[in-house]
Order: structure tokens, then C-alpha cells, then sequence
């Protein structure tokens, strides 16, 4: 298969060694460790459309603190197209995968919808096809930023019972919020099957993203059956074992955005809300190819002969 036709260098005049086109004051804005976002009028809120929506203003702080102008972003699973969106505005390079033709549509819709971003000599691109399949489009080392909001395993694929709202009886109560029952969906596996697929998928990206490149991963933590499901620590593990290094955790706190929140395991039982956080896991594929797992093994295999 030939391989996607789309820039990747940097088009700004920023120093060699600078990993964005951040100023000294824009850069501390980013220190600090819980970020806080808000939406606006361009951003998708309703669950009917997509169930699993997040700020552009966050996709445009991942992008913005890890890429240059210019550089290529992939988004895995891009959903709804905020990622892209994000990176038209900010004139980045970008290409996004789903499995499902609505969300594809969805995505060339909001893009074609906003016309007047800033995007110059960049493109935007939306490809129906698994993630399972990226490392055919692209050549190796050439993507800057692999930044993403995976589906959260099966976590999704139930009725809502909307125990944490004070208000039960809504629009969501009994529905399933779920992206599709395709049998390549992400989505419909437990936890164990979606953590070694996930793993699967990002250890044939590595070779994609260029030497500390980033890779940023948007997950909660939910609650199933009474026990905390602990997807970002699935994530870290399995990701650490495919040669991705882990560099920081941030808090993405939801509290000025999250509605009706109920009284959740009053008064017998404590248990956090979980809508009012998420993580943003920050890995990097390390400057050294040989921290890769499979290479070390080699490595060591030859040593020891």
C-alpha cells in the first residue's frame, strides 16, 4: 500500500532543540499538573451524536505543547474530528482513523463547517479504516504527536442507570452509550482483551513516532460492578511493556463543566465521582531504540552468545 502523502517538518523558525513554538509565559501555563477546560459553541455535547466528546480547547493544549507548526499528529480513534479541528487551527499537519463511516462523515462535517481556521500549507485528513492498520499509511519517524481519547473498553457498552445524577429520569437513563457492536470495536472488550489490543495497536505505531516523540492518551477510571476499573493503570502497564516510556500524569478536572452531580454511595459506601476527573497519560517513545522490549531481548540473546 502507498503510504499517505502529507508533511510532517516543521514550518516555523524555532530552534532545533525546542519541542514546541511555545513562548517562556505560555509554557509555565502548562506546569502545572491539573488542567481545567471549557467548552464553546463549536465543541459536541450531545451524547446522541458521539458519546465520548472532549473540548477542542484540550486537544489544542496537547497539540500546541507538543508540536511545532507544521509536524504531523495522528489521532487512533478520532471520533467526532475534535483532534483534527485542533489542528487546523493551530496549522498542524493531522490525520484521524475511525471505524465507523458516521463518525468519519461527522468529522469531514465539523471540518468543512469551519473554513475559516487558520490552517496554512497543512492538512487535515479522515481515514474509515481500523487502527489496527495505521502503520500502512505512514513512513517510520514521522509523526511528532500520537494524541487520542481511546474507547474505554466495554466500560461504555451498558444501560445507564444514572445513579450519580440527582436527576434520574433524563434523556440517558437505560440507554447504552456505545460507539458501535462492530467485532473490531475497541469498545465491546473487557478489560483484560481491550488492554493487550491497545498494546498491540501503540507498539506498531512506536516505530511511526519519531524519537521523543509524545504519545498522550485521555482515559477515566469507571466504576463496574462495585469495583474501581482501572484503565489508566492498565494503559501505563501495558504500554511500558511495548517500549513506550511514561514522562508525566495530568488531571484533566472536569468540576467546571460537570452537571447535577448526585449523591454517589451515600451514605454507606464512598466512592469519588468519577465524571469529575480524567488522565492524560504523557508517554514518549525514549531517545534510545534499544529501550524497546523486543530489541532489548535481542540484544541481550546476542550478548549472551
Amino acid at each position: 500500500m502507498k503510504k499517505l502523502n502529507i508533511g510532517f517538518r516543521r514550518l516555523c523558525n524555532c530552534k532545533p532543540t525546542h519541542i514546541n513554538c511555545m513562548t517562556a509565559k505560555e509554557w509555565l501555563k502548562s506546569q502545572v499538573g491539573v488542567w481545567q477546560f471549557s467548552y464553546e459553541s463549536r465543541d459536541i455535547r450531545d451524547k446522541s451524536v458521539h458519546p465520548a466528546t472532549f473540548p477542542i480547547s484540550l486537544a489544542q493544549k496537547v497539540i500546541e505543547l507538543f508540536t511545532h507548526e507544521g509536524q504531523l499528529v495522528l489521532d487512533p480513534f478520532v471520533g467526532s474530528g475534535t483532534s483534527l479541528l485542533a489542528a487546523k487551527e493551530l496549522n498542524r499537519n493531522a490525520v484521524g482513523f475511525d471505524l465507523q463511516p458516521h463518525y468519519v462523515e461527522l468529522s469531514k462535517q465539523r471540518l468543512d463547517s469551519n473554513p475559516n481556521l487558520f490552517s496554512h500549507n497543512t492538512e487535515q485528513i479522515i481515514i474509515n479504516d481500523d487502527a489496527r492498520n495505521i502503520p500502512d499509511y505512514f513512513e517510520e519517524n514521522s509523526i511528532s504527536l500520537i494524541w487520542t481519547s481511546p474507547p474505554y473498553a466495554n466500560l461504555l457498552n451498558r444501560e445507564r442507570k444514572n445513579k450519580s445524577r440527582r436527576i434520574r429520569n433524563n434523556e440517558q437513563l437505560g440507554k447504552i452509550e456505545q460507539y458501535s457492536q462492530d467485532e473490531r470495536d475497541l469498545g465491546i472488550l473487557d478489560i483484560n482483551d481491550y488492554t493487550k489490543a491497545m498494546g498491540d495497536i501503540y507498539e506498531k505505531m512506536l516505530p511511526l513516532l519519531r524519537p521523543k516523540g509524545h504519545c498522550v492518551i485521555n482515559v477515566p477510571d469507571m466504576w463496574w460492578e462495585n469495583q474501581r476499573i482501572t484503565i489508566h493503570v492498565s494503559l501505563i502497564e501495558e504500554l511500558r511493556k511495548r517500549g513506550y516510556e511514561l514522562r508525566n500524569i495530568i488531571i484533566w478536572d472536569r468540576t467546571n463543566i460537570v452537571n447535577n452531580i448526585g449523591i454517589f454511595g451515600w451514605p454507606s459506601n464512598y466512592i469519588t465521582m468519577g465524571v469529575t476527573f480524567e488522565y492524560l497519560l504523557d508517554f514518549w517513545r525514549p531517545p534510545e531504540n534499544l529501550s524497546h522490549p523486543l530489541k532489548s531481548e535481542r540484544v541481550i540473546k546476542i550478548n549472551d552468545n
